[in-house]
């Protein structure tokens, strides 16, 4: 038997998670709210798609460059543009508001994990994560 102690493993930030995960979960909803949008005819079959696909693909887009200089800034102003969705599609006003309240907890709520990781990190150098 190897008396080694276990690796550590590296801790994955809670903020750039909850994040991406709000961005890849609204690219989903903006998805099927083109769908919506298509299916009412709202306006020519060009327009919806190229807005809700364009908007759906930027939110994926986002969500991988949520941790990069600007990251959170992009992501914040794609929730002003799905909110702006609601001009087409007025239930979007609703979906962007829970939207944007979910985008501004997991800012807050991941930095402040992340601030207590680092916390405990600095506080018990040798401990192994889970």
């Amino acid at each position: 038997m190897s008396s080694t102690p276990p690796a550590v493993r590296r801790k994955r930030p809670a903020k750039p998670q909850f994040t991406q995960t709000i961005l890849v979960l609204e690219a989903v909803l903006v998805f099927f709210a083109t769908l919506v949008a298509y299916g009412l005819r709202v306006s020519d079959v060009a327009t919806v798609w190229w807005v809700g696909g364009g908007l759906t693909l930027l939110l994926i887009v986002l969500s991988g460059f949520v941790s990069r200089p600007g990251g959170y800034v992009a992501g914040s102003v794609a929730q002003v543009l799905v909110l702006a969705g609601g001009l087409v599609v007025p239930m979007m006003y609703v979906v962007g508001v829970v939207f944007v309240v979910l985008w501004v907890v997991a800012l807050r709520l991941g930095g402040r994990i992340d601030r207590e990781r680092a916390e405990y990190d600095a506080a018990h150098p040798g401990a192994v994560g889970p």
